[in-house]
C-alpha cells in the first residue's frame, strides 16, 4: 500500500526541475500512505514526472522501489496496492522467459504489462490497485483503478499539467490549483454522505471509477477530461454469473463458498510484515478471522473497538469469538473523549467531504491495529454480496404487502412513522428484550423511520433511493445545484435482474461499497500507515455469490444465511447470532451535550447565509428538532457538520 502522484505536461510549459519539485511536494503530502521511502522518475523531454511513497509490505528490499522501469525500458509504473496472485503470475512469466530481480508484486505487475500488454496484465492480476503507467514508446500516460474501487485515484488539469494523486490533498499543493466547489457534488454528498465517482467536490477534478482507466496521449491539451474506459464491468460480471445459477443442495453450496473464501483469505495473508484482522464479532469479520486462523500456525492478531453505549458496542461479542478461535486479541474500549478527539482530524484524513459517522471507530481501530501489524484484513463486502443489510431482507416484502393500500393512506402512514419521537419508539421497543436474541431490535427509532421512508415512496425503486438518501431534499438545499446524477437515482440504468432486492445488491456493489465503505476503509487505515485487504472482494467470490439462489442468502428471516452456515462450522451460533448492529458511533446524544457548542458554531444561520452554499432553513429546523428530541436527525446533521468542518479546513475564506 502506497501513495502515488504525478504530472503530465504534454506541451512542456513547466520546466523539468519545477515539474519534479511540484511532484515532490505532492508525494510529501502523501507520506502517511507510504512512510518507508519515496521515489521520483521523470522524462524532461516528454514533460512527465511520476512520484511514489512506499509502505513496504511484499518484497521489502530496494528491488521493489518505485517508480519502477520495466526490464525492456518501455514502461514506468507508480502503483498503490497489492497483487494477491503475484506468485502464480510470476511463475507464468518465468515460464515465458522473463527474469526477475526481486520479490515485489510491483515487479510482477510491470513484467506482466511488458509480456502481455496492459489488457492482458489487468486480466491476469487479481488485486487492488491504483496505477499510473507511462509508455515511453507511445508517449502515453495510463491511469487505472482496480475492479472494486479499493484504491483511490484523483486526476484533473491544473493549468497546462494533468495532475493525478491518491488523495486530493496532493493536488492542492500545486501552484495554480484553484478549488472551485461543484454544487451538484455537494448535493450528492448531502444525499449519500459521500461524493460518488466520477465526481469530486471540485469542478474539473475527477475520481476514476472502479474498473476503469483513462489514457492521455502526447497531443492531449487542457480542457475536458478524456473519457474513461472500462477494463472490467461489475454489471457484466454480475449478469454473467446470474445466467449460470447453481441448484446444488445448501450444504454443497456452503462447501463451495467456504472453499472460495478460504482461497481468497489465504491469498490476502501473504506479506513480509505482520498481518492481522479487524474483528467486530459480526458475521463477516468472524468468517474472515476463522479462515485466517485455519491458515495460520500462530494465533492471528485481531483488533476491535467498543463503546460504553451498549447499543453501539460489540466488543464483548468480538472477545468471545476471538477466545473461541484462539486469536491474539487486542480490544480497546473507547470513551466519548477518545472518539470526539478524532473529530478535529477528520477534514485532513478525508480531504473530500465524507459524512459516514463510522469513520471515527474505523480510524480508531486502524490506529490500534497499527501498533502491532502493518496489514489488516477486513470483512467489508460481505453485506453487498450476500444480502446483509436490513433493507435487503424487508424492503421488497414490505412494499409487496403495503402496495395494495391506496397511495394517500400508505404515504400518510409513512409520514407518521417518520415523525414519531425517538424516545417513544425506543421505549416501546424495550419489550423486544424479552424475545430471543435474533428477534430483538437494535436502534429501533432508526428502523421505524426507514419503514416510514419506504411507505412514503412512489415505488420500490424510489424506496431504495430514499433509504440511501440522508437528506431527501438535498438538491433544493444547495444553492445552484441541479438534479442528482447518482446511480441510485437512475433506475433506467439498472440491470434487469430479478426484482428490487437483486437490484439493490448490484447498486450497493457499484456505488455504496466503493464510494462510502471502501473510501472510509482506505482513508481511515492509510492515515495510520496501515494496509487493509478485503477477502470478499475477489472475482471468484463475486461470481459464486451471484450464482447462488436468493433463497440461501435470505432464508427464514435471516440475512446472509449461507455465510452464517459457513461460520457455524467454526464458531457456535450462540456466539454470533444477534441483530445486525453496523459499525456505528453514538453521535446523537453527544450533539445534544458536549459537542453542542462545536455544532452550533458550524450550523450558525448567519454563517450559512454568508457562505451562500446551503439553504440554512432546513438545517436550522433539523437542528432544533434534534435538540428537542422530537426526531433523531444525528446522521443528517453530521453530514452538514462534516461539510462545514471540511470548508473550514480547505476553503477557509468562504463566508468570512
Amino acid at each position: 500500500m502506497c501513495g502515488i502522484a504525478g504530472l503530465f505536461d504534454p506541451r512542456r510549459v513547466t520546466g523539468a526541475e519545477a515539474l519534479d519539485r511540484q511532484v515532490a511536494r505532492m508525494t510529501a503530502a502523501l507520506t502517511h500512505r507510504g512512510p518507508d521511502a519515496s521515489g521520483l522518475w521523470s522524462d524532461p523531454d516528454r514533460g512527465v514526472s511520476l512520484g511514489h511513497r512506499r509502505l513496504s509490505v511484499v518484497g521489502l528490499g530496494p528491488a521493489g522501489a518505485q517508480p519502477m522501469v520495466s526490464s525492456d525500458g518501455r514502461w514506468v509504473a507508480t502503483y498503490n496496492g497489492e497483487i494477491y496472485n503475484h506468485t502464480a503470475v510470476r511463475h507464468r512469466l518465468q515460464g515465458e522467459g522473463l527474469a526477475f530481480h526481486g520479490g515485489s508484486d510491483t515487479e510482477v505487475l510491470v513484467g506482466a504489462v511488458t509480456q502481455w500488454g496492459l489488457g492482458g496484465a489487468l486480466e491476469a492480476c487479481e488485486g487492488m490497485f491504483a496505477l499510473a503507467l507511462w509508455d515511453r514508446h507511445r508517449h502515453e500516460l495510463h491511469l487505472i483503478r482496480d475492479r472494486f474501487g479499493e484504491k483511490p485515484l484523483y486526476y484533473g488539469w491544473v493549468g497546462e499539467r494533468l495532475a493525478f494523486a491518491s488523495e486530493l490533498k496532493a493536488l492542492s499543493t500545486l501552484p495554480g490549483f484553484s478549488p472551485d466547489i461543484d454544487r451538484d457534488a455537494v448535493a450528492m454528498y448531502l444525499r449519500h454522505n459521500c461524493v460518488p465517482a466520477p465526481h469530486t467536490i471540485y469542478r474539473g477534478v475527477a475520481k476514476l471509477p472502479a474498473g476503469h482507466l483513462i489514457t492521455l496521449a502526447a497531443d492531449s491539451r487542457p480542457g475536458p477530461l478524456p473519457p474513461t474506459r472500462a477494463f472490467w464491468s461489475a454489471r457484466q460480471a454480475v449478469e454473467g454469473a446470474h445466467q449460470r445459477p447453481l441448484d446444488d443442495p445448501p450444504e454443497a453450496l456452503a462447501d463451495r463458498l467456504e472453499a472460495v473464501l478460504s482461497d481468497s483469505v489465504a491469498a490476502r495473508m501473504v506479506a513480509d510484515v505482520p498481518v492481522g484482522a479487524f474483528l467486530s464479532g459480526g458475521i463477516d469479520s468472524s468468517v474472515v478471522v476463522a479462515l485466517m486462523q485455519q491458515h495460520s500456525a500462530q494465533p492471528v492478531h485481531t483488533f476491535t473497538v467498543g463503546f460504553a453505549n451498549r447499543s453501539f458496542d460489540e466488543s464483548a461479542e468480538a472477545a468471545a469469538v476471538a477466545a473461541h478461535l484462539g486469536t491474539d486479541h487486542t480490544p480497546l474500549l473507547v470513551s466519548d473523549e477518545d472518539a470526539t478527539g478524532v473529530i478535529p482530524l477528520l477534514p485532513d484524513i478525508w480531504d473530500e467531504p465524507f459524512g459516514d459517522i463510522s469513520e471515527i471507530p474505523m480510524h480508531l481501530v486502524s490506529r490500534l491495529a497499527r501498533t502491532r501489524v502493518t496489514v489488516a484484513l477486513s470483512g467489508d463486502g460481505g453485506d453487498e454480496l450476500f444480502a446483509g443489510y436490513n433493507r435487503h431482507a424487508w424492503l421488497e416484502r414490505l412494499w409487496r404487502r403495503s402496495s395494495p393500500l391506496p397511495d394517500p393512506v400508505r404515504r400518510l402512514a409513512g409520514s407518521l412513522l417518520g415523525h414519531l419521537p425517538p424516545a417513544m419508539v425506543d421505549g416501546a421497543a424495550r419489550a423486544t428484550t424479552l424475545m430471543p436474541t435474533r428477534m430483538q431490535i437494535r436502534n429501533p427509532a432508526s428502523k421505524v423511520a426507514k419503514v416510514g421512508k419506504v411507505l412514503a415512496s412512489a415505488g420500490p425503486e424510489d424506496a431504495y433511493f430514499s433509504l440511501v438518501s440522508y437528506w431527501d431534499d438535498a438538491e433544493s438545499m444547495v444553492v445552484g445545484a441541479g438534479p442528482t446524477a447518482s446511480m441510485a437515482s437512475r433506475p433506467s440504468d439498472w440491470p434487469p435482474l430479478d426484482g428490487i432486492t437483486e437490484q439493490m445488491l448490484w447498486l450497493d456493489l457499484v456505488s455504496y461499497l466503493p464510494d462510502d465503505i471502501l473510501t472510509k476503509l482506505d482513508r481511515a487505515a492509510m492515515a495510520t500507515s496501515l494496509e487493509t485487504r478485503v477477502p470478499f472482494l475477489d472475482r471468484d467470490v463475486l461470481d459464486l455469490a451471484w450464482r447462488l439462489p436468493m433463497s440461501v442468502k435470505l432464508h427464514d428471516g435471516a440475512t446472509k444465511w449461507i455465510l452464517r452456515q459457513v461460520l457455524h462450522r467454526h464458531v457456535p451460533a450462540a456466539l454470533v447470532e444477534r441483530p445486525k448492529m453496523g459499525f456505528g458511533f453514538p453521535i446523537g446524544p453527544l450533539l445534544r451535550s458536549q459537542l453542542r457548542p462545536w455544532a452550533e458554531g458550524l450550523l450558525d444561520e448567519g454563517r450559512l447565509r454568508r457562505q451562500g452554499l446551503l439553504d440554512p432553513e432546513p438545517i436550522t429546523r433539523a437542528w432544533r428538532q434534534h435538540l428537542q428530541g422530537r426526531r433523531d436527525l444525528a446522521h443528517e446533521l453530521w453530514s452538514v457538520l462534516a461539510l462545514q468542518a471540511w470548508l473550514d479546513r480547505w476553503m477557509p475564506g468562504l463566508g468570512r
